[in-house]
């Protein structure tokens, strides 16, 4: 098992032989770890630019080293080791190589395998031996920095920071936060920045970089005013203004949109801003502001699916379905990142046209990813609709989800159409085999515990519910589900208000559990409290049985003028409610 990329033995022969002939350089002396594991200053730039450099620059200056028995023994022994996965070998053999050597190549192998064994020490001890032993390399220089910064040393990265931004001051500061490691955000990292930038005080790049290092140590102001000299310095510089925006965002939405929307006045043509500030009106639930801007887009990013896909969510989420189709089915054109996701929408689209069967047919266009199942829901929720129940569940059944989550909501869906068709055991049927393939999922444990319920099993639901507080014991829902089932069902008051206690300790501000707790205190004959909770459960949300609830303590009180009132204006918008129908016909008001 190897851990990283190494060179086949023959390969690492020649490396061994190269290095005891001056003059000669092998075509590739070294392996390089992936992307993922090389230092933050593997970016564009002087500051940190990892691939641009070949490994070693001058072949005439490398080391003359004889090949010895002893180094070619300790070469051999790294890279097998390497090969088989055997760290620790693998690096301690090439350090001491570096150190017995001093050859640049080998040090920057020796400090390559140390970072992929997050050996900061030995990564730190190899790079400053192949920093000198190729004083001339920027790459040798960057990976020194980057690991001098994460281990907290400014004083000795400093100078050598200094003299990579010399070579390129403006790219070099829009690539330095790259290589900061754990002084990113740190005081200490935003002082170092301020002090190389304080050799630059006309270049806006510079002020960009103080103020990147003001935001992540968490003084906004600062980086305002930096980010407004940079302005100065450049005016209209779009990627100041975005960062300017995203700081101010942090506060204020409204300060945010409000730059935003002064810079697009001042500079029309600022595409980024224009999407981002697209964005950020949809996230302020600004949605015909947000569709008029990204309407614009689709002309400033001609051909760009994101833009057109946004445009179609947001026709879609505004009624307007003929634009939705017209601009999702243009995105398609435009092939995006997930196909999937514009065919679900496409049949979201055609749902609200009331067309279901070209909806399906976008439906069955989804065959893997994060829509599979919701697509799948659809289709069959389609085929229920249209009296197809038994093709519903079929496909359900042959659909195969691409992990236990997929799967498990697919169980759902078939549960969620029975239910639909008021068919609780079958659900409960449907919810049970389920359980019996996933028996530590606390969805379908939860959904099986409702289930039971309404078979009057309550037995089976406190099992249930009680086994999701052990998987999750911060469900406050599963808490309040027992507790109101308690309260309800059994005379058990005492034990479920402690539940509801617990769920309303966990949600204080959820109108479902507000009501659950004014019922439990109805129960135990707190009628004050009980109004109290149940009140300010309706404030929240005017749900009908929390109406129902409410009225009846209001009864209770000989409060039943306004309990009468209440009723009836929750009929008037939930005519068919089980629950506020049966409680009418209890007090007939």
């Amino acid at each position: 098992m190897a851990f990283l990329r190494t060179l086949p033995l023959y390969a690492a022969l020649a490396l061994a032989t190269a290095c005891s002939q001056p003059g000669v350089r092998a075509s590739r002396p070294e392996v390089t770890a992936s992307r993922a594991q090389q230092p933050a200053e593997a970016e564009a730039g002087p500051v940190a630019d990892a691939a641009a450099e070949p490994a070693v620059k001058s072949p005439a200056a490398l080391p003359r080293q004889p090949l010895t028995p002893d180094i070619l023994f300790k070469f051999l022994v790294a890279e097998v080791a390497a090969q088989r996965g055997e760290i620790g070998v693998a690096e301690s053999t090439y350090l001491d190589l570096a150190r017995q050597t001093r050859d640049p190549r080998i040090a920057r192998r020796a400090t390559e395998v140390s970072m992929f064994a997050h050996d900061q020490a030995g990564a730190l001890e190899a790079a400053r031996l192949w920093a000198a032993a190729e004083p001339d390399s920027d790459r040798a220089r960057q990976t020194l920095v980057a690991l001098l910064l994460n281990e907290d040393k400014a004083d000795e990265a400093e100078p050598i920071l200094r003299t990579l931004l010399k070579q390129d001051p403006a790219n070099g500061f829009m690539h330095l936060t790259a290589v900061m490691g754990k002084m990113r955000g740190s005081p200490a990292g935003l002082a170092l920045v301020e002090r190389l930038a304080a050799d630059y005080p006309s270049l806006p790049e510079a002020r960009f970089a103080v103020a990147q290092a003001a935001a992540g140590a968490g003084r906004a102001e600062m980086a305002i005013a930096e980010l407004q000299q940079a302005d100065t310095l450049r005016p209209g510089w779009e990627l100041a203004a975005l960062l300017r925006a995203q700081i101010l965002d942090q506060a204020s939405h409204a300060d945010a949109l409000a730059f935003m929307r002064a810079f697009l006045a001042a500079h029309a043509d600022a595409r980024e801003m224009r999407l981002a500030y697209a964005r950020a009106l949809v996230s302020a639930n600004h949605l015909d502001e947000a569709r008029a801007e990204f309407t614009r887009l689709t002309t400033d990013f001609p051909r760009n699916a994101e833009v057109s896909f946004a445009a179609g969510l947001l026709s879609l989420q505004m009624g307007d379905a003929d634009a939705a189709r017209d601009l999702l089915t243009r995105t398609l054109e435009y092939h995006p990142r997930d196909p999937a996701a514009v065919h679900y929408y496409l049949g979201q689209t055609a749902e609200q046209m009331k067309q279901p069967d070209v909806a399906a047919a976008q439906y069955a266009q989804v065959q893997a990813g994060n829509y599979l199942v919701p697509a799948r829901a659809r289709q069959a929720a389609l085929l229920a609709q249209a009296g197809k129940l038994g093709e519903a569940r079929a496909l359900l059944k042959a659909t195969h989800g691409e992990n236990e989550a997929q799967n498990v909501r697919l169980i759902q869906a078939q549960a969620e159409l029975l239910r639909d068709g008021k068919q609780y055991p079958a659900v409960f049927a449907v919810l049970s085999d389920g359980l019996r393939r996933h028996p530590d999922s606390a969805d379908l444990l939860y959904d099986h515990a409702m289930a039971a319920e309404k078979l009057g099993k309550l037995d089976v639901l406190e099992a249930d519910l009680r086994r999701v507080i052990v998987l999750r014991p911060n469900d406050a829902q599963a808490y309040n589900a027992l507790g109101y089932t308690l309260a309800d069902r059994t005379k058990r008051l005492s034990e479920a208000i402690a539940l509801l206690d617990k769920a309303l300790a966990l949600a204080p501000d959820d109108p479902f559990i507000l009501d659950s707790v004014g019922w439990a205190q109805y129960r135990a004959g707190n009628l004050a409290r009980a109004q109290d909770y149940l009140g300010r459960a309706y404030k929240l949300r005017a749900d009908p049985e929390i109406a129902a609830h409410l009225g009846e303590v209001m009864w209770a009180r000989g409060q039943r003028d306004e309990a009468g009132k209440l009723w009836q204006n929750s009929l008037q918008t939930h005519p068919q409610n089980e629950v506020l129908l049966e409680t009418l016909r209890r007090f007939k008001p």
